[in-house]
């Protein structure tokens, strides 16, 4: 039976816990702290903090912030948002981090993935991958894409960067092949930005076409509303 985890993720800006619906209408949530150490009582076991406008700002990751989540906290330490360099990886593991997620980084500079790996091991590395929906009516409008029957229509799973703003064209599921390749054993963290924060539900679909596509431990994010989902 494979291992299942609760790994609550601390969507950060600004130095405040926000929630939003489809990474849009952010809302202010509370201090990432004091919800770090509420998570770790309430039997997480691990914990994911992104700093979701670290990229599109241009800007690195708030450190000092992820050092003092780290120094309340003893479960595994996810850190991502921001990070583009070997130079920024090391900071994030300096300030307490036990693993680095990256995406917007890791579509425009691949090679990072690998170099990487290579020096800290792939089991120190995440690859989040923010993915949208994108309909068709037939297969043969779409066919370097990993299609998948809805209803009536069928649909792929586009790369989005960027905290989810940019489209980069790329099928979701040959990235995660790729992420493979380059990154061996890593973690892979899908969030489909049609389900986020909707509380309906992970977007098994996408969930499920990465897993079976790579073998990677895959963490499904955005869309949990109950303990059922």
């Amino acid at each position: 039976m494979d291992y299942k985890k609760i790994v609550p993720c601390l969507d950060v800006k600004d130095g405040r816990v926000v929630k939003g619906i489809e990474f849009e209408n952010l809302r202010d949530a509370g201090d990432p702290v004091e919800f770090a150490e509420y998570y770790e009582k309430e039997g997480a076991d691990e914990l994911v903090f992104l700093d979701i406008t670290a990229t599109l700002e241009k800007r690195k990751t708030v450190v000092n912030l992820v050092k003092k989540v780290a120094e309340v906290i003893s479960i595994p330490f996810t850190v991502g948002g921001g990070i583009a360099s070997m130079e920024d990886v090391q900071a994030i593991l300096d300030a307490g981090a036990d693993k680095v997620s990256l995406n917007t980084a890791a579509v425009k500079s691949p090679e990072l993935l690998e170099e990487i790996s290579s020096e800290y091991g792939s089991k120190r590395l995440v690859c989040a991958i923010d993915g949208k929906r994108i309909y068709v009516d037939r297969k043969e409008d779409e066919p370097d894409k990993n299609l998948m029957p809805v209803g009536d229509k069928y649909c792929y799973f586009e790369v989005l960067t960027h905290g989810g703003n940019k489209f980069t064209g790329m099928d979701a599921v040959e990235w995660s092949k790729k992420v493979k390749e380059l990154a061996k054993y890593c973690e892979i963290l899908p969030t489909s930005k049609d389900f986020d924060g909707v509380k309906e539900g992970y977007d098994l679909k996408m969930t499920k076409a990465i897993a079976e596509a790579t073998g990677l431990p895959v963490t499904a994010s955005g869309g949990a509303g109950n303990a059922q989902h």
